[in-house]
């Protein structure tokens, strides 16, 4: 039964001091997306409050006493928080579901329930992949301000120069749009020149192997779409490979398309790596950086594949071919 105008303006005063709580973390919270994907939902108009469509972001609701659908189906409250490091495989995009019929990583794990990615892996790309239905913990790890470290295992066509290097090292400016521009072109002509530009945060990057094809280790705090592949772009270089092992505190450690839940130690140095605090993985590596101590080694290595006879050299461990 819908409530008279005065009537609803009085108990939404009196829910205020109740504590209401805004429309897309309620939405979060019940598992159903992201924060950031829940306000996409409540503008597209995609979420009802006792009946009534809302698209302002910043409405406010109970979730104890209004009836609150997304899509038509009413919420039931908070889930049970469950969170789970997948190894995301070659061939899958990262969302909840695609209109061009692709396999999803959500096709990967069984789970009862409503799990989403956190930040995103491009579809050629593959390794560490935080899922979950905790939609505070996702804003909080994908905020530009907790700068979480990613760590990626990067094999690069040709081998990029040190000064070249450097620039990624600093930040390069790269296109905002998803479409990587093509290096083919005229020889000597500079490259073309977008507008929507912008420059990428520092980042740490160092030789894994050496090769006519090498492997890069790459460090960075931010999470732009296809990031890697258009900083390497703007140097001439093209990227055969990415491999994410890091994210965070957490490292790969499991077979592709497989997964596992997150102990409570790891969950809790996530919650600290949400919070800008630092909390690094430690990543088995080749050889130490020049400038820094070698890292420690972990109980957790990362998964590259099976071993095969004998022990296998580290490059063999962590899949570099």
């Amino acid at each position: 039964m819908t409530e008279p105008a005065s009537d609803a303006s009085t108990r939404r005063a009196d829910l205020g001091a109740n504590g209401l709580e805004r429309l897309q973390k309620i939405i979060a919270a019940a598992g159903i997306a992201s924060r950031r994907k829940a306000e996409e939902l409540i503008v597209a108009g995609r979420v009802q409050v006792n009946g009534q469509t809302v698209t302002a972001l910043g409405t406010k609701a109970d979730p104890a006493r209004d009836h609150i659908r997304v899509d038509g189906k009413l919420l039931h409250g908070a889930e049970r928080h469950r969170y789970f490091v997948l190894n995301k495989p070659r061939g899958y995009v990262t969302t909840a579901s695609d209109p061009e019929h692709r396999p999803t990583v959500i096709d990967l794990i069984k789970s009862g329930e409503r799990l989403f990615p956190v930040g995103r892996l491009d579809y050629s790309s593959e390794g560490l992949l935080l899922m979950t239905n905790d939609g505070e913990l996702a804003n909080a790890l994908t905020r530009a301000a907790a700068r979480v470290e990613k760590t990626y295992l990067v094999k690069v066509s040709g081998k990029p120069s040190s000064s070249a290097l450097n620039q990624l090292r600093h930040g390069v400016m790269i296109d905002r749009d998803t479409q990587i521009r093509n290096l083919a072109g005229k020889p000597g002509a500079p490259p073309r020149r977008t507008s929507g530009r912008v420059m990428t945060a520092p980042a740490r990057i160092r030789l894994l192997r050496d090769a006519d094809n090498p492997w890069y280790e790459m460090i960075l705090i931010e999470g732009r779409n296809r990031e890697i592949r258009k900083m390497f772009e703007e140097i001439g270089h093209h990227v055969e490979k990415i491999r994410r092992v890091g994210y965070g505190p957490l490292v790969l450690d499991v077979e592709p398309g497989r997964s596992r839940e997150l102990t409570p130690d790891e969950l809790t140095q996530l919650r600290r790596a949400a919070q800008g605090k630092s909390s690094k993985a430690v990543v088995e590596t080749t050889a130490p950086a020049r400038n820094r101590p070698p890292r420690p080694r972990t109980q957790r290595t990362p998964f590259s594949g099976s071993p095969g006879p004998g022990r296998p050299r580290r490059n063999q461990r962590r899949g570099i071919r």
